[in-house]
């Protein structure tokens, strides 16, 4: 299979480093590494033979969505991927026609996915624009409040009621939730990426604070202040790549 050409930009070296380790990898050549916004928009003056361009969100000189809108006025480029830590701007991303979207730390598998979509020339799917991060009911005394998935670290199931976790002026504490369990959970937030790192937690990779390797291969993830989670020998790999470690 003739490898897939691109180039990429992101003002974060080790971040930028990283994705061409992964796209070279996957069997692509890489032919630009661009700093910011300002250093592709000047390498795209002339036509490029590109297959894709993944361009940072966030940039100085022009932001990745400032490229694509660029391109979009008549400029002719390659297809767009975006890739950001951010999964707020994934609307506007996908309005300025994107190819995909995807959030750091990017894993291989998820990369993967995204380069046999841009092989096939396939339309882009809903897994790959995650949506805005909903908000769902806690019980609070008699009425109900609503947490936001971002300030979630994590979702544990008790006796068939399911606890969220979110950290409250610094310390980590549980709201009852009404589903009763963890499938639910991964039910109501499609797109979302929920790792089951044991059969009673789901974790949201993003809460991540730290990690440190365990005996027989597992692994402890810190969320919160004093709050560490063990993760199961067969799920550790998968979350460490997710991690970017």
């Amino acid at each position: 299979m003739k490898p897939l050409r691109v180039a990429l930009a992101d003002d974060e070296p080790l971040a930028r480093a990283r994705l061409a380790r992964l796209l070279r990898e996957a069997g692509c050549e890489v032919k630009a590494e661009l700093a910011d916004g300002a250093a592709v928009l000047a390498w795209l003056r002339e036509p490029k033979d590109v297959d894709a361009l993944f361009l940072d969100i966030q940039m100085p000189g022009a932001t990745g969505l400032e490229v694509a809108a660029e391109l979009a006025d008549g400029r002719q480029g390659p297809p767009v991927v975006f890739v950001t830590a951010h999964s707020e701007h994934a609307v506007r991303a996908f309005e300025a026609a994107a190819a995909d979207y995807l959030l750091k730390p990017i894993s291989a598998d998820r990369l993967a996915r995204t380069l046999a979509r841009l092989r096939e020339g396939a339309p882009r799917r809903a897994e790959a624009a995650p949506a805005p991060s909903p908000r769902f009911p806690v019980k609070a005394g008699e009425g109900h409040v609503f947490l936001d998935l971002r300030r979630t670290t994590h979702f544990e199931v008790e006796e068939e009621v399911v606890w969220a976790w979110a950290p409250a002026q610094g310390t980590p504490q549980r709201h009852r939730t009404a589903w009763t369990t963890l499938a639910e959970v991964e039910a109501a937030f499609p797109g979302v990426e929920l790792v089951r790192i044991q059969r009673h937690l789901l974790l949201r990779p993003e809460a991540v604070l730290g990690l440190r390797p365990l005996e027989g291969g597992r692994a402890a993830v810190r969320v919160g202040e004093g709050l560490d989670l063990e993760v199961s020998r067969s799920v550790t790999p998968r979350l460490k790549e997710r991690l970017g470690l």
